[in-house]
Parts: C-alpha cells; sequence; structure tokens
C-alpha cells in the first residue's frame, strides 16, 4: 500500500510539473532553441562535470585512507562513475551513494560501516559547502535579483542545514539515539562518522576542496545557459546553485525529472529569462549529468560481458 502511494504521489508531482512545463513553454520554439544550441559551451559543462570527478574520489580516498580502508584513486574513480550510471535508474543521488557503499563493502570485507560513514560524510561536507554557497547566494540575491520566494527558501535551507549538522554531530542529540545503535550496521556508520571529531585538519581541508568544486560546478550550469542564449553573467547561477542542489537530492520524480525542468523555468523566468530558453538550460543540464553517467554505464556493461 504505501509503495503505491508513493508511486501515485511520483507520478502526480511528474504530471503537475510537465503540465506546468507545457503551459509555459512553445514546443516548436524550444526545440529550435535546442537544435541551434552551442556544442562548445555544453562540452564545457560536461567537461567541468566529468573532470570535478577526479578530487572528489581523492577526497573520498583520503576519508578512507583515515578509517583504515586503502584504495586506489583509479577504483574510487571508477566507482564514482558506477554511482552516476546507478543514480539515473535509483532514486536521485541517493541511489549512487548506496551503489558506491555496495562497492567498496564488496572490495574491502568488514568495511561497510566506513564505506557507509565516508559516503555519508562526504554528503554532510557537501551540504555545508552548499550551505556556505546558499549564504553567498542570498547575500547576492538581495537587493539585486527579483526571484521571489526563492530568496527564503534559501534562507530556510541554510537553517535547516545547520539544524542537521548539528543533530549529526552532537553527542547531547545523539545519546537519545542509543537504542538504534544496537543494530551493527547502525552503530559501525555512526562510529565511523563520529571518529571524524578528532580530524578537524583533514575535515577542514576535505571541506575547502569540496567547496571549491561545487562553487566550480556551478559554472557548468551557467555554461549550459550560455549553449541556448541565456546571456546572464555566473552570479545569479550561484543562486540558483544550491538550490538546484537541493532539488537534485529530493527524490520528488525519477532522477528528478519534469521537477528540474520546472525549476529552470520558474527561476530564470523571474530574472526575465524566457521560458524557451529557461527550459532548453535545465534540459541540457539534464544530458550533461546523462553523459557523466555513460563512462559508468561502459563500465557496467564491460565487466558483465567479461564475466559472462
Amino acid at each position: 500500500m504505501r509503495r503505491l502511494w508513493r508511486v501515485g504521489a511520483t507520478l502526480v508531482v511528474t504530471g503537475l510539473c510537465t503540465a506546468y512545463i507545457l503551459w509555459k513553454i512553445d514546443l516548436r520554439r524550444t526545440g529550435h532553441v535546442l537544435a541551434h544550441a552551442r556544442v562548445g559551451w555544453w562540452l564545457l559543462a560536461v567537461a567541468i562535470m566529468v573532470l570535478s570527478v577526479w578530487p572528489m574520489a581523492w577526497r573520498w580516498q583520503r576519508l578512507l585512507a583515515a578509517r583504515g580502508v586503502h584504495d586506489s584513486l583509479g577504483r574510487l574513480v571508477r566507482t564514482y562513475f558506477v554511482g552516476y550510471a546507478a543514480g539515473q535508474v535509483l532514486p536521485t543521488a541517493l541511489g549512487g551513494d548506496a551503489s558506491r557503499i555496495y562497492e567498496t563493502s564488496r572490495r574491502h570485507e568488514g568495511a561497510g560501516g566506513a564505506a557507509a560513514g565516508t559516503v555519508l560524510l562526504e554528503r554532510a561536507l557537501g551540504g555545508a559547502a552548499t550551505l556556505v554557497l546558499a549564504i553567498a547566494g542570498f547575500a547576492l540575491a538581495v537587493g539585486r535579483y527579483s526571484v521571489g520566494g526563492y530568496i527564503w527558501v534559501e534562507l530556510a535551507f541554510v537553517v535547516l542545514t545547520l539544524a542537521l549538522g548539528i543533530v549529526l554531530f552532537s553527542r547531547r542529540i545523539a545519546s537519545h539515539f542509543e537504542p538504534l545503535l544496537r543494530f551493527r550496521i547502525l552503530r559501525d556508520v555512526y562510529t565511523a562518522m563520529h571518529s571524524f571529531r578528532n580530524d578537524a585538519g583533514l575535515l577542514v581541508s576535505m571541506f575547502a576542496l569540496t567547496l571549491a568544486v561545487q562553487a566550480v560546478r556551478v559554472l557548468a550550469i551557467w555554461a549550459s545557459g550560455k549553449a541556448v542564449g541565456v546571456d546572464l553573467s555566473p552570479r545569479p547561477y550561484y543562486v540558483m546553485g544550491p538550490l538546484l542542489f537541493l532539488v537534485a537530492l529530493i527524490p520528488f520524480t525519477v532522477n528528478g525529472l519534469a521537477v528540474r525542468e520546472s525549476f529552470f523555468v520558474s527561476f530564470l523566468g523571474a530574472l526575465g529569462v524566457g521560458a524557451d530558453p529557461a527550459f532548453a538550460t535545465g534540459f541540457l543540464f539534464f544530458v550533461v549529468t546523462i553523459a557523466l553517467a555513460l563512462p559508468g554505464a561502459a563500465i557496467v556493461a564491460s565487466e558483465t560481458l567479461r564475466s559472462r
């Protein structure tokens, strides 16, 4: 019954977002915009996203090594790409995280807790970096961009992220969840995450790296817009980026289908961008994420054929 309710809710959200998109755009005009997109800008967006995998894999390598799990950078890059491929068919980024935890646990027996703990810590670092970008975006938006309620959504996101950080790392709050720690996997994950309290230097350096990577990744959205003639500076995308990362994390629909494009049409529309190029920007950025998943899909297909 719960599964039917979830499927029904997904279909309703997808249908409403699709109806909103069709109400705002002209399909023929949007097709014309996409057909005349500048490939060079789109390839720049793809290059930004693909090249950012290596510093993120190196970050994960450092976190795993701090918990006694040693893996090669090449193997972790491969695991990241496979995770992106899994994220195209599983619920958003969470499916990719589950894939990375499974792959690492299979290679390192008994390291499931460390794998899950470091992946969750990566998410926490990503949330903290997004928090900083959201604060910067909020400061940039106030008095400069008329994006309506999105400014206050960004502020609410900042507050909620701070609250989540306190819940995750506060010993006093964690004590209320002790009954759950009777389960081995939850205890191992908790121990792996909270053991990083004594590695402040590592966490600070990994946070700085995460912030730099996320700031560069926002430029991939900007390049997608430039590809279809959206003539905006990167600045408003730093207002938009944290909200888009949040939309990408929450499994409203399969792979964010229709929700992501509705967000682009609504947000960029508030900045005076027409619905057709705004939708085209979101669609091209979606194609960028598909391109990012292709190496992982090729790896899985190749390994499956070899095993047969």
